[in-house]
C-alpha cells in the first residue's frame, strides 16, 4: 500500500502530490498534508512517497521540519521511500531540489530502503545535493524545464519505484 506525504506553500507541491497519486492510483485519502497528519500515520504504509519544495538556501518547506523530526524516531524498516520535490534548477542549480536530500539525511538511519532514483545526466549540470555519485535521488519538478522533460522524469521515476 503506498501513502503519499507532502507539504506545500503556494500549492505546486500539492498539485504534484495529487498527479502522482493519479499516476500510480492512489486513492485521496492516502494522500497526506504533513502539516495535519501525525507521523504515525506512515506506519500504515509500506511505500511511503515523500515530497517538498525547497526553500531558502536549499531548506524543508516549514511544515516538514516536526514532521521530520517526528518521523526520525519511528522504525522504518521493511519500508520503502521514493522522494519528489519542487525546484528551479535556472535559479538555484547549487540547492536545487535540496529539501529532498534533508528528508533522505533525516531518514537514513530509520531502516528504510530509498527507491527511485536515476540517471542524474536527466538533470544537466546539477549541482546540488540531488545529484550524487551519478544519480539522482529521486524526482525533481523543476520550474525551469518544459512540461515535457518533466513528464519523462515522472515516467523514469514511477518505473524506478516500481
Amino acid at each position: 500500500m503506498t501513502g503519499i506525504f507532502f507539504s506545500s506553500t503556494m500549492g505546486t507541491t500539492e498539485a504534484v502530490a495529487a498527479d502522482i497519486a493519479k499516476q500510480l492510483g492512489v486513492a485521496d485519502a492516502d494522500v497526506h498534508n504533513v502539516a495535519d497528519t501525525p507521523a504515525g500515520e506512515v506506519q500504515k504504509y509500506d511505500l511511503l512517497v515523500l515530497g517538498s519544495s525547497t526553500w531558502g538556501a536549499g531548506e524543508l518547506q516549514d511544515d516538514w521540519y516536526d514532521f521530520l523530526d517526528a518521523l526520525k524516531r519511528k522504525a522504518l524498516s521493511g519500508k520503502r521511500v521514493a522522494l519528489f520535490g519542487c525546484g528551479d534548477a535556472g535559479i538555484y542549480s547549487d540547492t536545487f531540489c535540496d529539501a529532498m536530500a534533508e528528508i533522505r539525511d533525516g531518514l537514513a538511519s530509520t531502516g528504510c530502503t530509498f527507491v527511485g532514483g536515476f540517471d542524474a545526466e536527466e538533470y544537466p549540470g546539477c549541482g546540488s545535493r540531488l545529484c550524487q555519485d551519478g544519480e539522482a535521488i529521486g524526482w525533481a519538478v523543476d520550474d525551469s524545464a518544459s512540461d515535457a522533460e518533466n513528464q519523462m522524469r515522472m515516467e523514469l521515476w514511477i518505473a524506478a519505484i516500481g
